[in-house]
């Protein structure tokens, strides 16, 4: 199966020179490698994979037709299979010896179907009667039996990703054996059984290879069963039944895809996405298990999209590594439930600018709930990476706790759109945008204020301003002061500073900076800042008094602003109170040198004379 997929998917699959005297090609999914074998003297061997790297072309003693090879995972040692009864095994490390070396199967009279690799020096020979695991001594040219079962055996499937064999028993074959392989050992999982489909007697169904699959999606194994029902069934439409493989405990029939065709199918899985490819039609199917469709039982799916052709692609020759992705653009278009849409987009590896993309279209066209819905949809993926960053903090903080598995940082995805990355690419141009009700672009950006709060995720001030600047560009003064009075835009030092800018634009903007910034408890200097520029001297050294930092202030600072005024009176009455203020700390009206106030002494003496300066008082 893995053979057909593959190469049906490029336009032009892998080229060998002088294909005309190629006598076999076989497929290694493990290593994603071509094998061309061309036999005439000595046995030619040309190995292409998706990088030039792993490309290799040698020549072997030609002794008889190859009906398997592979070579062990970074290509150290090359397998092949030439009777139904060993294996020859070939070292392609350096430095040791070249020499062919075999090994027989153990179990008497049984026949060799296929081997495995399970590590680069770890194989499993798959029989009629079992299989047989082996470590294999490349240095010593020798094999040695770690573990092996007797089972009948008619055919099997490997999944390179996981190291689980799949040995299919019993007459009509859907009995199935899953061993699991991991660092010298073999497990055997829970066997179990492939419901097959209901045919008039006495015919009988038997289930064949060509039916069956094994993939990781999601980061769980999956068995897949192509099912054909009958021409007589109530539903003769092919379905694809997913079977959930877990390490421990029973397989289960877990998932439904439905086909609603007939006919011949192939199976990929491309980013966590079964996408089924119909022959006749050269349509493809594309289905995602995690997205549940309110008009299906629990666990049935019905194709995401409509049923399309794929565009042919070309495997490039070098460099290009493991490349399996969706182009996502197009599904924007062709999924119209945009929550759905959203869902789907979430899940997929290269998604960040599609969904951006998709917000900016739906901020222009869509309604506030479908909005309000992808911006809820969006936030809880945000939501739940920053939840993650914080306990990987604290547990980074607090160290290592004794039998604690070590704390892995959590990956940022695509999929986690942050703030940032909202005002960046579509919230800020979304504002300026022509044609585009100021109202709806108002309720909008609060609707994506209104999600963040509700998962708890501090709203950053930059978005606050943006519906500020929105709100005095369309004149909304009214609006702009009732979220201010009723709390709807949180309290912050840049929040009030941008008030105080909108001061000649909205005067009350002035006193609602002064309410914010009192509001803060912690911005008492900013607001002695914003009353002395705005030459409320009395008004500011009123605040400082209120807020119990009299003592602390500098007398330089406000006797400057006083004198900047030019009012004599209002001069006098600032010098007088920073006087009293020295007598009462220190016994004495007069200013220390470190106050850098002796010019405004001399000042003072200039418009009042000395006898107006306070004189220390005598007990």
């Amino acid at each position: 199966m893995g053979e057909e997929h593959y190469l049906e998917l490029c336009e032009s699959p892998v080229q060998f020179e002088h294909a005309s005297n190629v006598n076999n090609v076989f497929f290694d999914e493990a290593n994603k490698q071509v094998f061309a074998v061309r036999s005439g003297g000595a046995t030619g061997v040309v190995v292409k994979g998706p990088e030039d790297k792993s490309s290799v072309a040698f020549r072997m003693d030609d002794k008889g037709e190859v009906k398997c090879i592979k070579f062990s995972i970074g290509n150290k040692i090359l397998a092949v299979q030439r009777t139904s009864k060993s294996v020859d095994f070939i070292n392609f490390i350096p430095d040791y010896p070249h020499t062919e070396f075999t090994q027989e199967c153990k179990t008497k009279n049984a026949s060799v179907l296929g081997f495995c690799w399970t590590n680069w020096n770890e194989i499993v020979f798959i029989t009629d009667q079992g299989i047989e695991f082996y470590q294999v001594f490349p240095d010593k040219r020798s094999l040695k039996l770690l573990k092996s079962q007797s089972i009948n055996v008619n055919w099997y499937q490997y999944c390179p990703e996981t190291a689980v064999i799949l040995l299919s028993t019993t007459v009509q074959g859907n009995i199935l054996q899953p061993f699991a392989f991991r660092n010298g050992t073999m497990s055997k999982m829970s066997k179990f059984e492939i419901e097959l489909p209901v045919v008039p007697k006495p015919a009988k169904l038997s289930l064949s290879e060509r039916d069956i699959a094994m993939a990781t999606i999601y980061g769980q194994l999956f068995v897949m069963y192509l099912k054909h029902h009958s021409r007589t069934a109530n539903s003769p439409s092919a379905e694809v039944v997913l079977y959930h493989l877990p390490r421990e405990g029973a397989c289960k029939k877990s998932h439904v895809l439905k086909l609603n065709t007939t006919g011949k199918f192939a199976l990929n899985i491309v980013d966590n996405l079964v996408v089924v490819h119909h022959q006749s039609s050269q349509t493809s199917l594309i289905f995602d298990i995690k997205l549940k469709d309110p008009d299906c039982a629990v666990n049935t799916h019905q194709p995401v999209l409509p049923a399309r052709s794929i565009h042919p692609y070309r495997i490039p020759l070098s460099g290009v590594g493991d490349r399996s992705v969706v182009k996502l653009p197009p599904t924007v278009n062709l999924l119209q439930d945009k929550g759905k849409l959203m869902d789907f987009l979430l899940r997929r590896r290269d998604c960040k600018m599609v969904i951006l993309s998709v917000c900016s279209q739906s901020k222009s066209k869509g309604s506030l709930p479908v909005v309000a819905t992808v911006f809820d949809k969006l936030n809880q993926v945000y939501k739940e990476y920053l939840e993650a960053e914080q306990t990987y903090t604290v547990a980074m903080e607090s160290g290592p706790s004794r039998g604690s598995a070590a704390q892995k940082r959590p990956v940022r995805t695509q999929a986690v759109i942050d703030q940032s990355d909202m005002y960046t690419h579509v919230l800020s141009s979304f504002t300026e945008r022509k044609g585009v009700s100021h109202k709806f672009i108002i309720a909008v950006l609060m609707e994506y204020i209104r999600s963040l709060n509700q998962f708890q995720i501090t709203v950053q001030h930059y978005l606050y301003e943006l519906v500020i600047k929105t709100l005095v560009q369309h004149n909304l003064f009214y609006m702009l002061h009732q979220f201010l009075q009723y709390h709807v835009l949180s309290d912050s030092k840049p929040l009030a500073c941008l008030l105080l800018s909108l001061e000649s634009t909205y005067p009350p903007a002035h006193q609602l900076s002064l309410d914010m910034l009192k509001r803060l408890s912690t911005a008492n200097d900013e607001i002695v800042e914003v009353l002395l520029s705005k030459q409320q001297v009395l008004g500011a050294l009123r605040f400082i008094r209120s807020v119990g930092g009299h003592d602390n202030v500098s007398a330089r600072k406000f006797l400057d602003a006083a004198q900047q005024t030019g009012d004599q009176m209002l001069f006098y009455t600032v010098f007088r109170s920073f006087q009293q203020r020295n007598q009462r700390l220190r016994g004495s009206p007069n200013f220390n040198p470190g106050e850098h106030c002796e010019e405004h002494v001399v000042h003072f003496k200039q418009l009042f004379g000395d006898q107006a300066l306070m004189k220390p008082s005598t007990v």
